[in-house]
């Protein structure tokens, strides 16, 4: 179909105006079919989101009945009943007293939230100067100004720029490509974690107000945290009093087996941001979780957090989330991801037989596979190669071949893999086997 009108996303239009695009028409449980009538496995849920699978009946039933009895109404100085106990859900399973949720459209407006909740709260008690963010190198947060600012991919931001100021990098959890205690990986845990405070230092803590981190960091393929990394991250930020924001856009809802990434890393973060998984990608909706404390400056006379947004906590999206998370509990979605997680690593590890195969990394149902030319010297690709094997070769054999996945070069070449959470054997034989097919031939290209 010609794409006359519609502004594809992250899209480069020379070549899909010349070439077209896939135009997928409708999915069922781990699959998507196109115009064509064509199958793919869905390998990356959508965008990270689609945990219960295409196709559910009851997530489209509870989006009618919401919109038959309130199709919208904002949450500006009054609430809707889909809001209050979405909130009530996402408070009893979230960890310690996070307890308070202010809902957003999107991942991205969520951490824009956060970064500003952070400075707001401060700038109540009696901290003005705290305003700053650290945030890990290659991590992405979103794309509007802020979070885009928070971002740790300089591609992603040179023509955006000047962005928002006051935000500091140091290095991820990338143990495959440690700079620091190759040989130990609970010491290079320690060391990553240290250049967080080695930075609020520099900075001046009294400049520093949030850290944001993912549980395991998405972009440049699946970055897991060392034993104790989060401990130490914990212990610094209460040093200095930093606010933790677990950034789980991508990994909560059941991705890495729990409601919260910060549950299976056993870490206490002052906020959480969520969206994507949230509706299982049915609606729009995203959440910010907080601590309680954080609220309170808010509740004195006349205090109001000058924030908000005309969908943020949209009716029909609440409602598509509650639906969800009842899915997700009556048929036990977070055990099943704990009792195939290491059926998935083990079908995904008979990959590093390749020879273009790196490294194989990840959780729960999150893994990405790094790609090299020489792996004794972990000898990434350059930038033509990558141009011409990963993005030339590798994305279009494995969507020819029937996957749908994520071929990213943002960092380091690899290919990203997030299914639904409702795959099981069958589903990781069949991404094991056409991906083995595409770095077969991508081989020959070297």
């Amino acid at each position: 179909m010609p794409l006359d009108n519609l502004w594809l996303h992250f899209t480069r239009h020379s070549a899909a105006d010349d070439h077209g695009v896939p135009v997928i028409a409708r999915g069922e449980g781990a699959y998507i079919w196109d115009t064509e009538g064509r199958r793919y496995l869905d390998g990356l849920a959508g965008l990270f989101a689609v945990q219960v699978g295409h196709g559910r009946d009851e997530l489209a039933e509870a989006a009618a009945r919401q919109t038959k009895q309130l199709a919208y109404f904002p949450l500006w100085s009054a609430a809707h009943p889909a809001a209050i106990e979405l909130a009530e859900r996402l408070v009893a399973e979230a960890p310690g007293d996070l307890n308070r949720v202010f809902f957003t459209v999107s991942g991205g407006e969520a951490v824009e939230t956060a970064w500003k909740l952070a400075k707001n709260y401060f700038k109540l008690t009696g901290k003005p100067t705290k305003h700053k963010v650290i945030s890990r190198s290659l991590a992405y947060h979103g794309t509007s100004q802020g979070a885009l600012s928070i971002t740790g991919l300089p591609a992603l931001k040179k023509d955006f720029e000047p962005l928002v100021p006051s935000t500091i990098r140091v290095p991820n959890t990338n143990f495959y490509r440690a700079p620091e205690h190759a040989d130990d990986y609970e010491a290079f845990g320690r060391w990553a974690a240290d250049q967080i405070e080695q930075a609020i230092l520099f900075e001046g803590a009294d400049t520093v107000a949030a850290v944001f981190l993912e549980p395991v960091q998405n972009t440049g393929g699946c970055f897991p945290p060392p034993p104790g990394y989060f401990a130490r991250v914990r212990e610094i930020c209460d040093r200095h009093d930093v606010l933790l924001v677990s950034d789980e856009v991508v990994c909560a809802i059941g991705r890495l087996g729990h409601t919260f990434g910060a549950q299976r890393y056993g870490y206490q973060p002052d906020m959480i941001t969520t969206a994507k998984g949230l509706t299982s990608g049915y609606a729009p909706l995203g959440a910010v979780i907080l601590d309680e404390r954080l609220m309170e400056p808010f509740r004195q006379d006349g205090t109001i957090f000058m924030h908000g947004s005309t969908y943020g906590g949209h009716p029909v999206s609440c409602a598509v989330a509650l639906a969800n998370l009842d899915i997700i509990d009556r048929e036990g979605v977070y055990r099943h991801v704990l009792s195939e997680q290491d059926a998935f690593k083990s079908t995904l590890d008979k990959l590093r037989d390749l020879p273009i195969v790196g490294d194989v990394r990840g959780t729960g149902f999150f893994y990405g596979i790094e790609l090299v030319k020489d792996k004794a010297a972990k000898t990434s690709f350059t930038a033509e190669e990558s141009e011409r094997i990963l993005k030339g070769y590798v994305s279009t054999t494995l969507f020819d071949n029937g996957l749908y996945c994520r071929a990213d070069d943002r960092a380091e070449p690899v290919i990203q893999l997030s299914p639904p959470l409702i795959c099981e054997q069958a589903q990781f034989d069949e991404m094991e086997q056409i991906i083995r097919h595409a770095l077969e031939g991508a081989w020959k290209l070297i």
